[in-house]
């Protein structure tokens, strides 16, 4: 699986382990990155291979998100925690993605009014997320 951002400076290639279904994130953090909502899939970081001028940026104390240096595309978002080997990559990046289905959505109690998802698939209200996830309380306002 192969994708590139919006310029092509950047290439992804995916060989290893994913779950190429989307998970949607809606807390304050991934709105003001993505304009409103952000989607991502999982793949395990030896099977990723990564080419071009990539940016990253230390947005919490628990996470990176990288963009193309030269078009600004986003390209992942990636927990910096030790013993994490995943990316969260883009979906949109990829041309063979666009027919997957959601697999989760998380923060749902703080979607924007103009992006309610629809579909059968796992939700978790902010409360329910940090719940299971300590290390994000206080960074995903």
């Amino acid at each position: 699986m192969v994708g590139h951002c919006l310029c092509g400076a950047v290439v992804i290639s995916v060989a290893g382990p994913h779950d190429p279904r989307p998970g949607a994130c809606h807390c304050r953090m991934c709105q003001r990155w993505s304009g409103g909502l952000f989607l991502c899939f999982n793949a395990e970081a030896e099977g990723v291979k990564v080419e071009g001028p990539v940016t990253r940026y230390a947005s919490s104390a628990f996470a990176e998100r990288a963009f193309c240096s030269v078009c600004g595309s986003h390209l992942w978002m990636r927990n910096t925690n030790v013993g994490n080997t995943s990316y969260e990559l883009m979906p949109g990046l990829f041309d063979g993605e666009l027919t997957v289905p959601l697999r989760s959505e998380v923060y749902s109690d703080r979607a924007m009014a103009s992006v309610q998802l629809k579909g059968d698939h796992r939700r978790a209200t902010q409360a329910e997320y940090e719940q299971k996830n300590l290390f994000v309380k206080g960074d995903a306002p």
